[in-house]
């Protein structure tokens, strides 16, 4: 699988530690691409993408879902 997952995060954001958990607990039913954990904050393309709109999960770069995962589009596109 060369997919890959990222989620922009922000450090104190309790949404996108709620993204993380739910990823790894998918991850524990189904086979998912490496996930990358982006600080929205260190990246200043993202900073200026997202800005406060956060968390963002990205596949391959494109957006799948923003501020709670959307496990059902996730796995959608990755069986697509």
């Amino acid at each position: 699988m060369s997919s890959r997952l990222d989620v922009i995060h922000r450090h104190d954001c309790p949404l996108c530690d709620e993204m993380i958990a739910a990823l790894a607990r998918l991850a524990k039913e189904h086979v998912l691409p490496a996930i990358n954990v982006i600080d929205v904050d260190e990246d200043p393309e993202l900073l200026r993408r997202f800005g406060l709109d956060v968390p963002v999960l990205l596949l391959d770069g494109t957006v799948v879902c923003r501020h709670e995962l959307d496990r059902h589009e996730l796995l959608r596109l990755l069986r697509g």
